[in-house]
């Protein structure tokens, strides 16, 4: 597929929500607007701490409240205001929304196999990169805080494998190239 616009060559931070009871046992999300769990907060604080020092400048979050609320962890660190843009919120998987993960997911990031009343891998390739591209037009770097299915379309976008599971709260620098490189930020920088 050939999509209108490709991801701007800028590197910034991305951060997936914390853990949620349904990524605890294994459902899908996606509009559904669960909290984040007691570990899911604790996630969220500690993905916080790793960002100190990295010069973050903006942050533009899901609205969510499991990514919307990681983002607020993050900004009460780093001192700056979180702005949320509709445009990373996570897929919707219509009849499969609040069902366990299965074959069928695979299917639908290969593009095979959309569930009934749910959004296209190709839409939600399309619909995540506008918005990161429109995180990119903020002060750099920039930190999108959203979820793992959207990340997934970007890793696409990003000429990377697909369908590879984001970890809960852990942040990734994504840097331009062919393909663009990931780096987790695992150590809180002094």
């Amino acid at each position: 597929m050939t999509l209108a616009a490709s991801l701007t060559p800028l590197a910034f931070w991305f951060l997936r929500h914390g853990e949620t009871d349904w990524n605890a046992q294994g459902l899908s999300q996606g509009n559904v607007d669960i909290p984040l769990n007691a570990t899911g907060r604790a996630q969220a604080l500690s993905a916080a701490d790793m960002l100190r020092h990295r010069g973050i400048a903006a942050i533009v979050a899901s609205p969510l409240s499991r990514a919307y609320d990681t983002a607020l962890a993050a900004a009460s660190v780093l001192g700056l205001p979180v702005e949320v843009d509709d445009g990373l919120r996570e897929v919707s998987f219509g009849a499969q929304e609040g069902q366990p993960m299965s074959q069928w997911f695979s299917d639908w990031v290969a593009g095979t196999f959309t569930p009934p009343d749910a959004e296209s891998f190709a839409a939600l390739r399309a619909r995540a990169v506008a918005a990161v591209n429109r995180a990119l037009a903020r002060p750099a770097p920039v930190l999108v805080v959203a979820h793992g299915a959207l990340f997934r379309a970007l890793r696409a976008e990003m000429g990377l494998e697909p369908n590879v599971r984001t970890p809960n709260a852990m942040p990734l620098f994504c840097e331009p190239g062919r393909p663009w490189s990931l780096t987790p930020a695992v150590q809180p920088v002094a």
